[in-house]
Parts: structure tokens; sequence; C-alpha cells
């Protein structure tokens, strides 16, 4: 299918979605959630797998959508409870009419995502006049923004090929971009090809870029025990990753799947992440009366996304972080 093509019909399924608003009733015991092939969301099919969801009367499925505006739409229409995903990108479906907020934090990018150069670019400010491949309108673009005003640069600095994180790593490959904003396994395999080197990563900017669930506010409001049996069953997966990796990382792999179905492959690309305990949870998400580091964040995702789309973001940190179930 042609990428304008697929635009179009994501943004049609998107926009009856959401005009349709939250219809579908929240049912007692059970969430479903949708994301898109990660590492840092593995926790969440260990929790599962190991029964720490359901000791809590808890079910819990799970739904892989490769573009953020379907499973946000499919969100916004009630057929998913929640998402899991970056801050910065379901800051932009935050709305009046589309109500949602995040109940709990799952890992941040430390190493996982990066920037790829060719043989002469050495910082930051290299890139000025150059083609950078990354995908507009993601995580990528909203990383790549962020380091470049942080060199005192903007996008407008740079010649932009938007495409895939994957078509990212595999155009900068073949040699058709000096450089490309990606994401492992794509890291290691410049690596391992001794294609290029790996500019930045990051590891480098901490708490940038960082995932969490969100569920629609009706399911909050409704299912309160359900979302406590969430947080409490994800925190206890965390815990047992630390304890017994090799098994985790088994567990879940055979959950997440995709390019990460094997254990070693998963074992390899969780290096680049950091799974958030709840010591870590309360210090990005907060709690009642204490705004935690991720209105920074907020903050720095509607300016970005301001900037980068021509028109105004102002979700406020009260509007995308719920703290009630952050602590037990």
């Amino acid at each position: 299918m042609k990428p304008s093509l697929c635009h179009r019909i994501v943004r049609t399924f998107a926009c009856s979605a959401l005009a349709a608003g939250t219809a579908a009733t929240a049912q007692a015991g059970s969430l479903s959630i949708g994301h898109t092939t990660w590492v840092g969301y593995g926790t969440l099919y260990l929790a599962r797998d190991l029964g720490y969801f359901k000791e809590h009367g808890l079910d819990v499925e799970f739904s892989v959508i490769e573009e953020a505006s379907m499973y946000m739409a499919a969100q916004a229409s009630g057929k998913l409870s929640g998402s899991a995903s970056t801050i910065d990108e379901i800051l932009k479906y935050r709305s009046k009419d589309f109500c949602f907020k995040a109940v709990a934090a799952l890992d941040e990018s430390h190493g996982g995502d990066g920037i790829v150069v060719s043989e002469g670019i050495t910082a930051i400010e290299d890139l000025k006049g150059k083609s950078v491949a990354v995908n507009e309108g993601s995580v990528s673009q909203f990383w790549l923004a962020y380091l470049l005003k942080q060199a005192g640069m903007s996008l407008d600095d740079i010649e932009v090929q938007n495409m895939t994180a994957d078509d990212a790593a595999s155009a900068f490959i073949a040699g058709r971009v000096p450089a490309a904003v990606t994401w492992e396994p794509n890291l290691t395999t410049v690596r391992q090809k001794g294609a290029g080197q790996v500019l930045v990563d990051s590891s480098a900017t901490p708490g940038v870029i960082v995932d969490v669930v969100a569920l629609s506010c009706e399911v909050i409001d409704q299912q309160p025990e359900d979302v406590k049996a969430l947080v409490a069953g994800l925190y206890k997966a965390v815990e047992y990753t630390r304890t017994n990796p090799e098994q985790a990382y088994a567990i879940m792999a055979k959950g997440v799947g995709g390019y990460l179905s094997k254990p070693e492959d998963l074992a390899e690309a969780a290096k680049g992440v950091k799974f958030y305990d709840q010591a870590m949870s309360e210090k990005l998400l907060g709690t009642p009366g204490k705004p935690g580091d991720i209105a920074a964040i907020i903050g720095l995702a509607n300016e970005t996304w301001s900037s980068l789309q021509g028109k105004p973001y102002v979700v406020s940190y009260e509007d995308l972080v719920d703290t009630s179930f952050v602590t037990p």
C-alpha cells in the first residue's frame, strides 16, 4: 500500500473513531491495551503470563497495532481501554472530547533510540544542511527536535527525509542518506555491519523518551480496582525481571513477538531500556498533590509539537496524569 493512501485511510479511521467518542462501556475485571512492538512493553506480557494480573481478578488483552493513530482511534471509540505509548505521542490526541490519563509508567529508552551517521559527522552540529531520515510525527522526530534545540538548531537546519524508523535504518545502510533516526535492533545492525556509527543514543537524554499506560477516563472512573491490579502486577513483573532476567526475557519474547520473538534478541534490546519500578514511577508520575518529572516532559512535548505541527498544544499535567494508583 502506498504511504499516501495508507495515510488517508489512517486519518479517516481515526477521525471517525474520535467523533464516536468513548461509547463502549467499561467491563469490570478486564482491560484491553493497544501498543506497537517495543521491548519496554514486555513487562505487560510478563505480568499477564505469570498470573500477576489474574491474582487480583484482572484479565488483560493486548493488541499490537503499529500505527499510533490507529490504536488511539480504537481507544477513542471504546474498542480499547487504553494504550501503551510514549507520553509525547499520546499528548497529541488528548482533548476535552477524548479523555485519557497515564496511570502507570512502563519504561524509559536508555540507549534504545539513536541517530546513526556516516563518516565525518561527529556532532549534532555537523547535521546542518544534511539529509536526515526520520519518521515525521513520531517520537523519533520529537527526540531529534529536542537534540537539535540543545545544539542551538532546529529541523529547519536539516533536510528531513520522512520514513519509518526501520526504513530509515535501511536507507542509511544502503548509503542513501548520511544520517537516520532509528532504534534497536537497527543500531546494533549498523554497528555490526560497519555501516556507520551511532552519533548519540537515548542514554544521553534520560527521562525524555518515556512510555506509559494511559487509560480512558471512563475506565479509570468505573474500574478503579482493575487499574490498581494493573499497576500492582506491573511492579511485581519488574521485580521478577531483576531477579530472574533469563526466564523473564523468554516470557516477554513470546508475548511481544515480532522482531523481538527470540529471547536473545529481546534480552539485547532490554539493555537499551529501564523498566520502571514503584520508586521510579513515583518520581516520574508524581504522587497526589506532588507533580513528578513528567510535568517537564509534557511541557517540552507541548512546545515541540506546537512548533512542528503549526498548531497549539496546551495539554496540562493534570489533563494527562492520574497519580491515584502510583502508590499501592
